[in-house]
This record gives C-alpha cells, structure tokens and sequence, in this order.
C-alpha cells in the first residue's frame, strides 16, 4: 500500500463544527488503492449510529463540498466520512488526476467497507451521497452494493453519458462519437511518443470570453476564495485527457432501474445539467424514489449553498433517517 501523507491541520473550505469530532482516516479499495477521509463523528454519540460516505464534485476534494456535506450531516447524528476518490486529493494512485468509472464506482463501495467494519457505525444502517460527477458514481455504486440502504445525489452529473453524446446530448451520433475517439486515439499515440499522459481536464483557464454560463459557473466556484483549494483539480488549470475513453464505452447508469433501496435525487432548477437527475429519475423504480428541484439554484449553488442556503439539508436529513432506521 501507498504511504499517504495526510494534512492534519484544519485546511478546510467551510469552517469548523464545535459540534463534531473531526479526524483524519485512510482505507483501501479493491484495487489496492489508499484513500484518504475525514471523519466527522457527533459528539457524545451513543450507540451504533447511522452511517454516510460521501464524495463529489468531479476534481474536487474533502477539503471542499464533500466535506461540507459531511460535517453537517454529522452535526445532524450520523457517523460521516468524506473522502478523496482514487488518484485525487490526499488518496494513493497513479497516474494523478484521472478519473475512472470503474475505480471510482468501486471508491464508494470501499467507503462502505471502512463504514461497516467501524465499530460506532451500524452496517446496517449506510448510506451514500455523491455530488455532481460522483452523483453518478453513487447510483453505480447502489445498483451493485446492496449494503447501500440509502443513496443521495447533489446536482447530479451523467459523466459517461456527457462524454459519449456531447453536452445537452448535441454529439449523440454514431458518427460524432467516431470523430471523438479518433481525435483521443490519436492524442494517446502523441502522448506515447512523449513519454506522458494527460490528466483528466479541470475548469479551463484563463477562460473564454464566450464560455457558456456553466463553464463560468464553474470557474466562479473553483477559481475562487469560495471554493478554491490547492489540492483540487478543478481550482488548477485545465487539461485535455484521454481517459474521456473509458467513460464514452461504460454507461454508469445502465441498471439503475435495478436499485432497491431508496434514492433522493436533488438538482438546481436553473443548473444546467438538470437533464441528467430529471432523466436519472425516469430509470428508478419503487415509492422509495425522489426527485427534488431546487428553485432558483444553478449547479454550483448545491455544492455550498452558493449565499443562498440552497443546499436542503433539512430534507436530507430526513430522507436519511426514514431510510437509516
């Protein structure tokens, strides 16, 4: 296993809770990967609690919305963890800064691992939360991981789906898909010859002037003081990347109408990847499924609140103590 070198002082985008225990903890998944968390455990619990993993948006890290998530929640009575994906933030893996649908899929599974093996939490009371890109990974990960009791996901965001049929599916043919993946291909020859690999891309900088509204919505966040970390991709420059393969050939999605357990899709009215939950929704089946639309909220809104308190914790919570019992 990969050594991790952990920060153990609070480096966080949100302040600290008084009302939670906070500490830093590593776990390994399936792949041999070392991942790096941040615990956040109520204080003077008692008893077995409930459990969640969370993780998300794409490129970021648990210093981030993932760990906002995740120290409310605590807050609220649940044992949290939040944690850095394989290859990102504080975790293990090489190359860095790729994604994987995969590996990532697996992450929140490994994640479940560390939760039921805790001696606080109850393995029969876990759930996951996935924000944005790793939204999407969350639901992958329910409709294989039947320990998952209960699933949320902010502003979800279909990263196999965007990949293979181009944003607001504007590339979904057979032949603009073809024209893709000869472009990639042949950046992997060029990559070969030069010894390297490209990383997955972040937020383009410094950004065009007629970048559409949710790239600038996106660079708002990362490249500010409000959502700026130094460990994030999405705070650093932007790359192109070949890894896009793997996503166009593996829809993350396929089985979602197999889940089970309850889900709580959550999504900004005015984000614009709303498609990607709305569309999500139409696959689920049961009364144990939820779509909620945020009025008035755009994407990044729901990864701090964005001012505007849009994150609806209070609902969360409840989804989770009606599905955690």
């Amino acid at each position: 296993m990969q050594t991790l070198n952990l920060e153990e002082r609070w480096d966080k985008t949100f302040p600290q809770s008084d009302k939670v225990e906070h500490s830093k903890v590593t776990f390994h998944n399936r792949y041999g990967i070392e991942l790096a968390a941040d615990m956040y455990v109520p204080k003077n619990a008692a008893g077995k609690l409930p459990a969640i993993a969370v993780c998300g948006p794409f490129g970021a890290v648990k210093e981030q919305a993932s760990g906002l998530y995740a120290q409310t929640l605590a807050e609220r009575g649940f044992l949290t963890v939040a944690f850095d994906p394989s290859f990102t933030g504080e975790s293990g893996g090489l190359p860095r800064y790729v994604a994987s649908p995969d590996i990532n899929t697996e992450d929140f599974s490994a994640a479940v691992d560390l939760l039921s093996c805790d001696g606080r939490a109850d393995p029969e009371k876990i759930g996951i939360l996935g924000i944005c890109g790793w939204g999407g990974m969350a639901i992958n990960a329910a409709a294989m991981d039947t320990r998952i009791k209960a699933t949320v996901t902010s502003t979800m965001y279909d990263m196999t789906r965007v990949n293979a049929n181009g944003y607001f599916d504007s590339e979904d043919s057979e032949e603009a898909r073809h024209a893709k993946k000869q472009a990639l291909n042949a950046q992997r020859t060029l990559d070969y010859q030069n010894g390297i690999y490209l990383r997955a891309g972040g937020v383009v900088d410094p950004l065009p002037a007629d970048a559409p509204f949710f790239v600038k919505d996106y660079y708002d966040y990362y490249k500010t003081k409000r959502g700026y970390h130094v460990r994030s991709l999405n705070s650093n420059l932007g790359w192109n990347t070949t890894s896009s393969l793997s996503f166009m050939n593996m829809p993350i999605l396929a089985y979602a109408g197999e889940i089970e357990s309850a889900v709580l899709l959550i999504h900004g009215e005015k984000a614009h990847s709303r498609y990607f939950s709305e569309d999500a929704f139409k696959k689920l089946k049961g009364d144990n499924k939820e779509l909620l639309i945020i009025p008035g909220a755009v994407h990044t809104d729901l990864y701090d609140g964005g001012g505007k308190n849009a994150i609806p914790f209070d609902k969360i919570e409840e989804f989770f103590k009606n599905y955690l019992k």
